[in-house]
């Protein structure tokens, strides 16, 4: 649905009207296209307490600052230091990326400080304005973070704001024997569940786009639109229930060389507030929600389905981070998707073949189930964030395609919001 007031904002009438009424004036988003894949401008790269190159105003598009060596508040001036006189100067929809170090509970000082890098990024993400991001890398030791960088700091990462992503070294080659498996030689295969229309239908042809061949799957039901998604992109149909008993039997049998990449999107909403809501409407949302997800992973897991070094990437929601008023049984199913992924990420059945669980967790996006919503209620959510608009099926596309990629494999147990920095549970 058409976003009127960013229209209208964008127009001259409009920024004399907002501007003096003191309403929000977001600036339009810059998001990939072939055309233009990259930001306008270089990126700064400096460290904590280096003096800051003199730049023309909107010179540059995006600043890298390490601050992995601060061990104590008294140096954390020096994130002050170095980006005090750099912020007003970055570009339009440009990006700040602060790199620190994982908290040492032993020493205190370290932890404090490295901890306070988290309320500097979040903080500056809600001030910066003009379509500007700001994240936190967290880096272990050894951290395998080319891909997450190469997608923060490109216009793919557009509704993503005000993260504290964890990175990891990457992990250790399949063992050996496991390369076929692994698929040398072929596309990867990736399978998206509830991919006939909105944000499943966008993670589909994001994923196709980058070279991987898509079973695109939902419920019989819209089998017409699924086969014409899955012709478009090249792909496989694969029509069924996810909630049926036999649903990860069936999957498995469809990919007969394994999966690479598993996206967990399919879900519903019954939405009554708790002491309106039957049994079956409870039922229904979490049993499509949450508890098709487990059963389907267990189920590939224990067939070996999901190849060495493969992803499994689920869809949350920030209604799961900061609950929602009517959506008991929506946000129940939602936080329990973050339990299953940091759970199944530390299980030693995928650290050891290299597989990667994360999980994207959407704010106001939209789709044809947010142009429903009432009116006020849809422009209080599409405003209450640091952007200032509603996101797109692209972006949520997008932070799927970054965890599915081979080179995320330091990315693991992560719930990254796509939200613009929603000031709901922020």
């Amino acid at each position: 649905m058409a976003d009127r007031y960013l229209r209208f904002t964008g127009t001259a009438p409009g920024r004399f009207l907002t501007r003096s009424l003191g309403l929000p004036q977001p600036t339009p988003l810059r998001r990939w296209s072939a055309a233009r894949p990259d930001l306008d401008g270089p990126v700064l790269r400096l460290t904590a307490g280096e003096d800051s190159p003199a730049r023309e105003p909107g010179s540059y598009a995006g600043i890298v600052l390490d601050a992995t060596g601060i061990a104590d508040p008294a140096g954390l001036r020096a994130v002050h230091t170095t980006l005090h006189p750099l912020v007003r100067g970055l570009a339009a929809c440009g990006r700040v990326v602060v790199l620190g170090a994982l908290p040492d509970p032993s020493d205190l000082g370290q932890a404090a400080a490295q901890q306070a890098l988290e309320g500097i990024v979040r903080s500056l993400g809600k001030e910066i304005g003009r379509g500007r991001t700001v994240q936190l890398l967290r880096l272990a030791p050894g951290a395998a973070a080319d891909s997450t960088l190469d997608f923060l700091l490109s216009p793919k990462s557009a509704y993503v704001s005000g993260q504290v992503i964890a990175i990891g070294p990457a992990p250790e080659a399949p063992p050996a024997g496991e390369e076929a498996r692994a698929g040398a030689g072929r596309p990867r295969t990736a399978l998206v569940t509830g991919a006939a229309r909105g944000i499943g239908e966008a993670i589909a042809g994001t994923l196709a786009r980058d070279g991987l061949h898509v079973v695109c799957l939902d419920v019989p039901q819209a089998a017409a639109p699924l086969a014409e998604v899955a012709g478009r992109l090249g792909g496989t149909a694969l029509t069924l229930d996810i909630t049926a008993p036999d649903a990860g039997e069936r999957i498995a049998a469809a990919l007969p060389d394994g999966l690479d990449v598993l996206v967990h999107n399919a879900g519903i909403t019954r939405d009554r507030k708790l002491a309106n809501m039957d049994g079956d409407r409870w039922d229904a949302v979490v049993d499509v929600n949450l508890g098709s997800v487990l059963r389907t992973t267990a189920h590939l897991l224990k067939e070996g389905t999901v190849n060495p070094g493969g992803r499994i990437v689920a869809t949350a929601s920030i209604s799961g981070i900061a609950g929602n008023a009517g959506q008991t049984n929506y946000a129940a199913s939602k936080a329990g998707i973050i339990g299953f992924v940091r759970a199944l990420a530390g299980a030693d059945e995928v650290r050891e073949r290299g597989i990667t669980v994360n999980a994207v967790a959407p704010g106001f996006i939209e789709t044809t189930m947010t142009a429903a919503v009432p009116l006020f209620i849809r422009e209080a959510g599409r405003r209450m964030n640091s952007l200032g608009q509603g996101g797109l099926p692209v972006d949520v596309a997008e932070t799927v395609a970054w965890f599915a990629e081979p080179g995320s494999g330091g990315v693991t147990g992560q719930v990254v919001r796509v939200c613009g920095q929603s000031l709901l549970g922020a």
